[in-house]
């Protein structure tokens, strides 16, 4: 990462907030915090923001790196920051971004292993279940906070896309543009299936203890690798792992055993070990729980088309062709609703083998594609250079 292409050091920063959040399962959250970064100036108008919601494991850290005194490891790089930053697709030199940590979290926002001001110990397993639709409703009073009345966009790849479109729908008058990558309008079975494996393997971990492990010093870090393993198995393309794995052996033979033989294990282990050492279990719990919840339509009977009536953004609508987890044709349903209801949209089908993942990679021609359409957004903000 060059210093001129990067918004160099950053350090998060924490917002609170007394006022209880209703939830959509009827819980309150009474007090809570949310971690999030800003990287770029708001201009004058208030005009030039845009959010960036996360994905799974991700967090409100999107672009730049923490020096050795800032909020995480010296170093860390941003999720994002191959999008994000100066001359980058989302440019800081024009726009001003946002980035939040969710409720739930397990990076600086409350969640299960934050502190519960009822009884002083974590939350663990009391912490209510949160949806998407609650994490959009925080990140609108956090915009509220900084003085930002409406977003130039919205933007996510993922869960983060699903932020997105439920901005559009929850908040029309706050978004004017939505950019969604690798979405999906609600999961499949098979979707909810692979994540119902991952939290069994968590919460039949022995050291998970219904999901109040804090107390006992222990990490269920079987079950989160198992999870972390399971789904990475679905982040990526079988072109992909075979083009990086094929069935090469570590050793040049066969052990004759059940440890480590091919070079595919020895990746997906060390994935699993890496998630262990910095995920919270009940946060992983919490978020594949909003991923299966996701479903606009339910509340319009099944009718995507009219869970979208409310929208009034322009859209930018992104999937790649060898992502098998949240397939093109899913794009194509978003599309569809969006046209019935006469919204402007572009989309984009990038012939790409890297499977879901690839909306966190440096394709030339996804990132071109996004580049210009934010040089549309600017195009059109108040002062912007003509």
């Amino acid at each position: 990462m060059s210093e001129a292409d990067s918004v160099g050091a950053v350090e998060p920063q924490t917002m609170h907030f007394a006022q209880a959040l209703r939830l959509a399962s009827g819980a309150s959250i009474r007090a809570y915090d949310l971690a999030y970064e800003t990287y770029g100036q708001l201009d004058a108008a208030r005009s030039n923001a845009v959010l960036v919601c996360h994905a799974l494991n991700a967090s409100h850290h999107v672009a730049g790196c923490y020096a050795a005194a800032g909020g995480g490891p010296a170093g860390s790089v941003g999720w994002w920051d191959n999008m994000v930053g100066p001359g980058k697709p989302l440019d800081t030199r024009r726009f001003f971004v946002v980035g939040v940590n969710n409720l739930g979290g397990c990076f600086g926002s409350t969640g299960p292993a934050s502190s519960d001001p009822a009884t002083g110990r974590p939350y663990g397993s009391s912490f209510p279940v949160v949806t998407v639709e609650d994490w959009v409703r925080a990140q609108a009073r956090l915009a509220d906070r900084l003085g930002i009345g409406r977003f130039a966009a919205v933007m996510g790849g993922s869960l983060g896309a699903m932020q997105a479109l439920q901005w559009a729908i929850d908040f029309p008058e706050r978004v004017a543009h939505v950019i969604a990558v690798a979405a999906a309008p609600k999961l499949s079975a098979q979707n909810i299936a692979f994540n119902e494996v991952a939290r069994q393997a968590i919460m039949t971990d022995l050291d998970f203890h219904g999901g109040d492990y804090y107390g006992h010093g222990v990490v269920p870090r079987r079950g989160l690798r198992l999870a972390r393993m399971i789904g990475h198995i679905t982040y990526l393309s079988d072109d992909a792992m075979m083009d990086k794995f094929g069935r090469s052996l570590r050793n040049g033979r066969f052990g004759f055993h059940f440890d480590v033989d091919f070079e595919i294990e020895s990746y997906l282990r060390h994935q699993g070990d890496k998630f262990a050492e910095y995920f919270d279990a009940n946060t992983y719990l919490l978020i594949t729980r909003a991923l299966d919840y996701f479903d606009p339509a339910g509340r319009t009977g099944g009718d995507l088309s009219a869970a979208f009536r409310p929208a009034l953004a322009r859209f930018l609508v992104i999937s790649f062709t060898s992502d098998w987890r949240f397939s093109p044709e899913r794009s194509r349903e978003i599309v569809k609703a969006l046209l019935d209801n006469r919204r402007d949209v572009a989309y984009a089908e990038i012939e790409a083998p890297h499977g879901h993942d690839a909306f966190l990679l440096e394709d030339p021609r996804y990132h071109a594609l996004v580049r210009a359409y934010y040089e549309r957004i600017h195009a059109g903000l108040p002062g912007a250079a003509r």
